[in-house]
């Protein structure tokens, strides 16, 4: 298990090649700021009145996937800190966008994981430097930003590797990431007309459905009690739930040709070693952070491709439609980077934020 309980922090890099591909949308320039260096800093009620479509998002992190793959960015390895009874754990991840010739810092803090959602205290930030004028863009707040940059991965991978013409998909999970996974799957696969949930909170449960009204209106989620039957119907699977979920999908339970997909927990590690296919979004980071997956000898199996050589074309998500493919969704510090910074575009051009002459 994880410190976090999660899959989705960024230990590792991609491999490059010499293959170049261009991303998927040109970038425009942020402006740069003027009369000295002052940092624009951008608070979570800033970013949350901004509107940015799931379209834009799922362009703006497979660009970075691809540009990523194309050996235009880089994206090393984490820093971890974490005090020996395990009660927080603290991130530092450094990457550069190629593409967008930004660099950055991203910083996560997480305090009292042995107690419940409520009772623990969150932080995560992002702070961009334009690697073209040398001068500071903004600094925010990176909750709103990983909160659509996660699932748009795991929509993204349905849309690279569900087996062909997906019509079913079951979201295990009514946290963070799993209120926003319906949405961005019927943007990647608008085929799906069966949408299922699995989940226990009343809350979370409500969550799912307004969002999924907002973006979808007509669109109805039907949520399951029998985990077995649902996941057995399913052509697609996202399991997102916290570590103390009861929900974990076995490998028997699947149909021929699904497409299981791990950001959090929900499911069981016979998914993975049982698999005909396994993608990770980095085969380092899956090693690391996925340990919770392992078989009895405490070992994982190699992956077969990773998702920035899925997306250039250069691997294939699935080779045969009868497949059971696993796929294993953790966050790279580059798609944080583009993300971040095509909210820094929509915050400047909207005034927002508020200039703090943190070097003068």
């Amino acid at each position: 298990m994880t410190a976090t309980g999660s899959h989705t922090a960024n230990t590792g890099s991609v491999p490059a090649t010499a293959r170049t591909v261009s991303a998927a949308t040109p970038v425009p320039t942020v402006p740069v700021p003027r009369g000295g260096t002052p940092l624009r800093v951008l608070s979570t009620s800033d970013l949350a009145g901004l509107d940015i479509s799931l379209t834009d998002v799922l362009s703006t992190v497979e660009g970075a996937y691809r540009t990523l793959y194309a050996g235009d960015s880089d994206n090393p390895r984490k820093l971890t800190v974490t005090p020996r009874d395990g009660h927080s754990v603290s991130y530092a991840m450094l990457g550069r966008d190629g593409s967008r010739e930004v660099v950055a810092v991203k910083t996560s803090y997480k305090h009292g994981l042995g107690r419940s959602r409520d009772e623990q205290h969150y932080y995560t930030s992002l702070t961009l430097y334009d690697d073209t004028t040398g001068l500071p863009l903004a600094m925010m707040d990176c909750s709103r930003i990983g909160s659509l940059r996660t699932p748009a991965v795991s929509a993204l991978l349905a849309r690279e590797c569900a087996p062909p013409g997906a019509r079913s998909a079951l979201v295990i999970g009514t946290g963070t990431q799993g209120r926003l996974a319906l949405p961005f799957l019927l943007t990647a696969l608008p085929g799906l007309d069966r949408l299922m949930l699995s989940g226990t909170h009343p809350d979370g449960i409500a969550a799912v459905r307004e969002r999924l009204s907002a973006h979808f209106p007509g669109r109805e989620v039907e949520v399951v009690e029998d985990l077995k039957a649902a996941a057995a119907a399913a052509d697609v699977i996202v399991a997102t739930a916290g570590p103390h979920t009861p929900a974990s999908v076995e490998a028997q339970w699947l149909g021929p040709g699904t497409l299981s997909v791990l950001v959090g927990h929900g499911l069981a590690p016979s998914t993975l070693h049982r698999a005909d296919r396994i993608i990770a979004t980095s085969e380092a980071q899956m090693n690391v952070t996925g340990t919770d997956m392992a078989d009895s000898r405490g070992e994982l199996p190699p992956a077969d491709a990773e998702f920035p050589a899925v997306l250039a074309g250069a691997a294939p998500g699935r080779r045969m439609p009868g497949e059971r493919v696993f796929a294993y969704n953790s966050g790279l510090v580059v798609t944080d980077i583009a993300l971040g910074h095509r909210f820094a575009q929509l915050a400047i051009a909207r005034g927002l934020g508020t200039e703090v002459p943190l070097w003068q």
